[in-house]
Order: C-alpha cells, then sequence, then structure tokens
C-alpha cells in the first residue's frame, strides 16, 4: 500500500537525506544530468516502483520505498531535488575554501622553521592527497 500523502517536512527531510547521499559520493554533476532528463518520465518511474513494490517489500521495509515512490509521482519534487543537490555542493564548496584559507595560514606562518627530513614524506603525501582531491 503507497503513502497517500506526505507532509512538506517529512517531504523535505527524505529529500535532504538523498541528496546529501549524492553529494557525499560526489556524483552532483551526473545526478543533476540524470535528474534533469527523466523529469518527465517521473510519474513512468514511480508507476514502475509501485509494480515492483512487492518484491522489494518482502526482502526490505517498504515504507521509505513507498515514501519515495510517491515523492516521484511530482515533477516538482525532482526539482527540489535538484535544487537540494546544487545548495549541499555549494556549502561543502565554500566549507572547502574556507578550510583550505586556514590551512593556508597555518602553512604559511609555520613555513619559516626548519623542514626535517622525516617531514618530507608527509608532506609529499600531503601534496599527493591534495593532486587526488581536485
Amino acid at each position: 500500500m503507497l503513502v497517500e500523502e506526505i507532509t512538506p517536512t517529512r517531504r523535505d527531510e527524505i529529500l535532504h537525506k538523498i541528496a546529501l547521499k549524492v553529494v557525499d559520493m560526489k556524483l552532483t554533476p551526473m545526478a543533476i544530468v540524470l535528474l534533469e532528463s527523466s523529469k518527465p518520465l517521473s510519474f513512468v518511474g514511480s508507476q514502475l516502483m509501485v509494480f515492483f513494490q512487492p518484491i522489494y517489500s518482502a526482502v526490505f521495509p517498504a515504507q521509505p520505498y513507498n515514501e519515495i515512490a510517491t515523492l516521484l509521482e511530482n515533477r516538482e519534487n525532482i526539482e527540489l531535488l535538484i535544487r537540494e543537490i546544487e545548495r549541499l555542493e555549494i556549502e561543502v564548496k565554500d566549507t572547502k575554501k574556507a578550510n583550505q584559507t586556514v590551512k593556508g595560514n597555518h602553512n604559511a606562518q609555520s613555513s619559516t622553521t626548519q623542514i626535517n627530513p622525516t617531514k618530507k614524506i608527509s608532506i609529499f603525501s600531503r601534496i599527493v592527497r591534495w593532486i587526488k582531491n581536485k
């Protein structure tokens, strides 16, 4: 049995959880493109979820599944999800910039000190990690 109606608070909570997971997995661009392109088919997708609901509910709890299927019926919820993903992505980027600024100030203060040979390895590994994160 599907959920008849989801409160706006619960809807926002579900969309925030999904958006947070997308941003944490660094799939923001792909998710936005996929959501934008599938907006016209959101109702069909929700009906497909309704079709597979008995199979899913035999193994997993049905409540979250039903809520997501209900959310997909309305295209406005897809747009809200896209906006939430974009908002969280901007927050993550701003946080990273702030952290880099703080680290940059700390590195500028400590650059006048002597680097001992054992620390060169850790500096090299930091540079490699920084390059990988970019």
